[in-house]
């Protein structure tokens, strides 16, 4: 049972390294459903409605943003540095929530602390329920995985 859990352990490291491939997106980090924008940011006009006008002002700030030199393009160092921005606001969301003991770090009895979720993703991907998840298996969860992702507006550098 103990193995079945560093699978899934495994597994969800596997199928969040997929999500992270999206890295150049020009956007704040996204929760389960898509993009963490709060409504009051998208809201420039502050009528309580959100319209196209808006999303796509709100998209256009956030590229300007990367473009550090103003010249109009995204450089790879720009995207880098965005980037990494994201990326240290994710890890220091994430010892937030799973450091328990306010140390700043996460010991492996903290990570340890979601063997339920991670058992339900692992019960999710073994398809066949025979306690093992094959390449195929696999691969059809990644499917799904990416599926969920573009159903729900990720994907794009300019968004």
């Amino acid at each position: 049972m103990k193995d079945n859990y560093r699978i899934a352990a495994l597994v969800a490291l596997m199928v969040g390294a997929i999500g992270v491939t999206g890295v150049v997106e020009a956007r704040e980090g996204h929760g389960r459903y898509g993009p963490e924008h709060d409504f009051s940011e998208l809201d420039a006009d502050g009528d309580g409605l959100v319209t196209m006008e808006e999303m796509v002002a709100h998209r256009e700030a956030r590229f300007d943003s990367a473009d550090t030199n103003s010249d109009g393009f995204l450089s790879a160092e720009e995207m880098t540095a965005q980037a990494q921005e994201r990326v240290a606001r994710r890890v220091a969301r994430m010892i937030e929530r799973h450091d328990e003991n306010g140390d700043g770090q996460i010991g492996k009895d903290e990570m340890n602390g979601h063997e339920d979720r991670r058992a339900h993703m692992f019960e999710r991907m073994d398809s066949d329920g025979d306690g093992a998840i094959s390449e195929e298996e696999f691969e059809e969860g990644k499917a799904r995985h990416a599926g969920r992702r573009h159903r729900h507006g990720e994907g794009s550098a300019s968004e």
